[in-house]
């Protein structure tokens, strides 16, 4: 069997260092309701990922139910460019506020 993991890069792509660093931040319930902050990163990749994120997240505010998985869009497009991002939607969200483990017995 032939290996097929190229040699050039031994490290995943998960153990690859972040190439930026980007926070989304919601503005409210006027339009337009999202910013993005850039922490670092190439400026024409962290423009490029920027317009994308906006375009997915233009015109829908955290409430609405296409939001959640928008946000995941967002979130698996980040994972394969490998970059950081950070959500500031100005509340808890209530997957930070869930438990892993619920116990049935109490």
């Amino acid at each position: 069997m032939t290996d097929t993991t190229p040699q050039d890069h031994p490290m995943s792509p998960q153990e690859l260092p972040p190439v930026g660093n980007l926070t989304i931040v919601y503005l409210g319930p006027i339009a337009p309701h999202w910013e993005i902050h850039t922490g670092f990163g190439d400026p024409k990749q962290m423009a490029d990922f920027k317009a994308r994120a906006l375009a997915r997240l233009l015109l829908l505010p955290p409430h609405d139910p296409q939001f959640r998985r928008n946000r995941e869009r967002v979130n698996r497009d980040a994972s394969r460019n490998n970059i950081l991002v950070e959500w500031d939607l100005g509340y808890e969200d209530e997957e930070d506020l869930r438990t892993d483990v619920i116990d049935p017995s109490v």
